[in-house]
């Protein structure tokens, strides 16, 4: 289904360099699902874990449609920062 990258075995949790919890939290909306539209739905809002080498290859680390989480093209989302009651809602707290 996934990019088939190695998933992560850490909690995404990290408070790395003193910044929180909720400033290393993103949400990002998917503008392409590429070969993937059973993992990822265009124009939904997904969550991103913290994973810098990832990142430094271009992809994110994104908690998918089936609930784990997997490395994409970070060219497929676009970053959006959302309302603290959508976050809320978004990770489950609500």
């Amino acid at each position: 289904m996934a990019s088939g990258k190695k998933k992560s075995n850490s909690s995404g949790s990290s408070t790395k360099r003193g910044r929180t919890q909720r400033s290393i939290r993103r949400f990002v909306v998917c503008i392409d699902n590429g070969r993937y539209p059973a993992s990822l739905e265009l124009h939904k809002i997904y969550r991103v874990l913290p994973d810098e080498e990832a990142a430094g290859e271009s992809h994110l680390r994104v908690v998918d449609e089936s609930g784990e989480d997997y490395l994409y093209p970070a060219k497929w989302f676009v970053a959006v920062d959302v309302p603290r009651l959508v976050e809320e809602s978004l990770l489950g707290k609500r």
